[in-house]
């Protein structure tokens, strides 16, 4: 069976938009959660990590090859994976498909997300993010 790609072809100067993105909405993640108190619904702020990370791994593959993941963005690790071959830390990857595993519930699930998780996220993507600035 064929495999469908889920990624599009891009501009060679899109990746820096995409990294100015990245840094956006890691910035909102970050200020959701400095100002946050315990009890508030911290979904909002996940959501915005969830995106800085997608951001991150559409820069990195932009950059390098042109592409960018659409519609599944649980296909972006394995674009990236293609992207960089073995250069790409296990551990990144995986901090990646941890983050993107949250989307959905962040965006769209009925729960809130605590203090406590939205720090976790942040920390998690912070690692990941200091990692995608040096591959850029």
């Amino acid at each position: 069976m064929a495999r469908i790609s889920t990624a599009r072809t891009v501009d060679t100067d899109f990746w820096e938009g995409r990294l100015k993105q990245a840094r956006a909405f890691q910035q909102a993640g970050e200020n959701l959660v400095a100002l946050a108190n315990p009890g508030d619904n911290l979904s909002p702020a996940i959501s915005n990590i969830v995106l800085a990370a997608i951001a991150y791994a559409d820069a990195i593959t932009a950059k390098h090859r042109q592409l960018v993941n659409t519609q599944d963005h649980g296909a972006a690790p394995r674009l990236l994976r293609d992207t960089l071959g073995n250069t790409l830390p296990g551990s990144q990857e995986s901090r990646l498909r941890k983050l993107l595993s949250l989307k959905d519930s962040a965006q769209y699930g009925a729960r809130p997300a605590t203090l406590s998780q939205a720090q976790q996220q942040l920390a998690d993507l912070q690692e990941f993010a200091l990692w995608a600035e040096q591959q850029l």
